[in-house]
């Protein structure tokens, strides 16, 4: 790491968790918009001290550009899109802007919640309540993803990114989607195989599919 604070270095740095899909998604924004970015990976469980001070909250993702500290993983990818325009990743119309909104973060508070669930409970029951959660919730949005190239748009969009950094864990959770869900599988392709996608899969994140 370097020795210059972080709140003065030229380059916004993020602390982020390799495994963490919360933290995936803004290295995704990152890479969709190639902002220059300082990656440092941290341990969730022995947070660095410049971390602590700059986070009351001591939670990742957190973004620090200069002065600005952001924690909140929804606002800092709409703080990414609006710093960085090009390509836009939120609709300019203020009806699909709010559905983006609503759709993000349910995704942040109630589907990532499951996935670290699956990932890191001790509990059977709890684990297999919560894949049972992940795979219905899924399901029925199964024609969402048939009714539009990306989902609920033309454009990919911050809701696609938040949607293929979940569905890229998705074997690794154990969980199979039916013959039913064509649609969600044939979206997941188109959204997993983008470039920047690839290139955002931090080494834990490659680990859980081992087929790069």
């Amino acid at each position: 790491m370097s020795d210059i604070p972080v709140t003065k270095r030229s380059v916004m740095v993020l602390f982020s968790d390799s495994k963490s899909p919360s933290c995936h998604r803004v290295r995704l924004v990152a890479k969709e918009k190639d902002i220059p970015m300082e990656v440092i990976e941290v341990d969730a469980d022995n947070l660095p001290e410049d971390l602590l001070e700059l986070n009351p909250y001591a939670t990742l993702p957190t973004l620090v550009d200069r002065e600005l500290v952001l924690y909140d993983p929804q606002v800092i990818i709409e703080y990414l899109d609006e710093r960085f325009p090009h390509p836009p990743l939120m609709s300019v119309d203020p009806i699909s802007k709010a559905r983006s909104r609503q759709m993000l973060r349910q995704i942040e508070t109630e589907w990532y919640p499951l996935i670290d669930t699956i990932a890191n409970s001790e509990d059977a029951d709890e684990v297999k309540l919560a894949r049972r959660n992940l795979q219905e919730r899924l399901i029925q949005l199964i024609p969402v993803f048939d009714h539009k190239p990306y989902f609920m748009s033309d454009d990919y969009s911050l809701v696609d990114i938040s949607m293929a950094v979940l569905l890229w864990r998705l074997p690794s959770l154990g969980i199979e989607l039916p013959k039913g869900a064509k649609a969600i599988v044939d979206y997941a392709d188109k959204v997993l195989s983008r470039e920047m996608f690839v290139e955002s899969l931090s080494d834990d994140e490659i680990d859980m599919r081992d087929i790069i």
